[in-house]
């Protein structure tokens, strides 16, 4: 039988062995990977979309050395072809993949499934394409962030130029969460810009054929068409309707739409005034979105789209707040992002931190009267607000938002 002390010199041994190990585990961890998810749409009508997103969030961690505190970044890419699937791949991110954070998000109903994960699992989700204001309203979390202004802000912007082009306005809108979203707030903004509802429609995604629904807007005789399609449902409208000849009779208007739906169509069906979150043209461009734009351009052969913009802005917010926060700690990210503001331009903007909101002015855009360049479509014709205060002012107040979010 063992000694007494021979007992205890072992036990010393395997506790010293067993600290060791989870030394050498710890500093595995702090010296591997950092792994970040990405979740955005490869096939459907908006894989265009989800491209350009992917692009841009790549683009920015080539931008920072493919390094984050020092460490090498791995990029893990799932689709997001639904909100269930979305769900399931921000689930095996977490569980598989082992990462640190997830940007992505390009539907708003998708985005909504992704959320319950992130917020469940404690895992940060930066959300940068979804524009629908329960996001960042009634069905915030903790751990959710959001690049893309809400549809409110943006009908703010849009409403008064519609306006001044007529007062009869038709709604053509998506069946789903957004074009809801877009159909509510053009109908709460109708009396304060002067206008009347001429007629409505929600249309289902994937609609190949919009004759029946332009036939309909015909029939109704409205001043300007306010949409709110995406991809592949956007670009068979404006083509349908040029073919219908319907291009110089009555316009459209919409936001949150892309550069990629209108290379799509052509200049020949291209028309209408936007809000966007940004353009690769604008002057006003700050001196790291050049950089980017440039960048861009010598990788793919052609200008960002402002998809790539929201990829790389929600990716390059990420890696700054991690290494802001000098962790890779899901608690200390997201306190860094709640921290995390750009002061490149003249308007600063930020994450609000009691709605995860990305608070910052958009860009009002015309098609061009005659496109001569292969990829710019737009003039800018401004910005939505001029100042941080505007800007806060537009985006509401916490008894607007309905934002409730409970504590780290």
């Amino acid at each position: 039988m063992r000694t007494l002390r021979e007992m205890r010199r072992l036990v010393h041994a395997a506790v010293t062995t067993a600290l060791a190990l989870a030394g050498g585990s710890a500093l595995a961890q702090e010296t591997g990977p950092v792994r970040i998810g990405m979740i955005y749409a490869k096939q459907g009508p908006g894989a265009s979309i989800g491209e350009y997103l992917q692009r841009g969030s790549t683009l920015a961690v080539e931008q920072a050395g493919r390094k984050v505190l020092g460490r090498p970044i791995e990029l893990v890419w799932l689709d997001e072809p639904n909100p269930q699937v979305s769900q399931q791949n921000m689930q095996r991110l977490i569980d598989e993949n082992k990462v640190v954070a997830v940007v992505g998000g390009n539907y708003s109903s998708s985005a909504l499934a992704m959320m319950s994960v992130a917020n469940r699992e404690k895992i940060p989700l930066i959300l940068t394409g979804a524009a629908a204001s329960e996001i960042t309203g009634k069905n915030c979390n903790r751990y959710t962030f959001r690049t893309q202004a809400t549809v409110p802000v943006q009908m703010r912007g849009l409403m008064p130029f519609v306006s001044q082009i007529g007062k009869k306005i038709y709604f053509l809108t998506a069946s789903y969460a957004f074009g809801q979203d877009i159909l509510r707030s053009g109908r709460g903004l109708l009396k304060e810009v002067g206008a009347t509802e001429a007629g409505v429609d929600e249309v289902p995604v994937n609609t190949a054929d919009y004759s029946s629904y332009i036939l309909k807007i015909r029939q109704a005789r409205p001043d300007i068409v306010v949409g709110g399609l995406v991809g592949g449902d956007f670009s068979n409208y404006l083509k349908q309707a040029n073919e219908m000849g319907m291009k110089d009779r009555i316009p459209y208007a919409a936001i949150a739409v892309t550069d990629t739906d209108f290379w799509d169509v052509g200049p020949q069906a291209s028309a209408g005034i936007y809000v966007k979150p940004w353009y690769y043209n604008d002057p006003s461009n700050t001196a790291a979105e050049k950089r980017m734009t440039a960048d861009f351009e010598k990788k793919y052969g052609q200008p960002p789209s402002d998809k790539t913009w929201s990829g790389w802005i929600g990716m390059r917010a990420l890696l700054e707040a991690i290494e802001a926060a000098k962790s890779t700690d899901p608690k200390a990210i997201v306190t860094a992002l709640e921290q995390w503001k750009n002061t490149d331009g003249e308007i600063p903007f930020f994450f609000r931190d009691w709605d995860h909101q990305l608070v910052r002015p958009a860009v009002i855009v015309r098609v061009k009267k005659a496109i001569t360049d292969k990829w710019d479509f737009f003039d800018v014709v401004r910005k939505t607000s001029d100042s941080e205060a505007d800007t806060l002012k537009a985006f509401g107040g916490r008894d607007e938002i309905g934002c409730q979010m409970a504590p780290l």
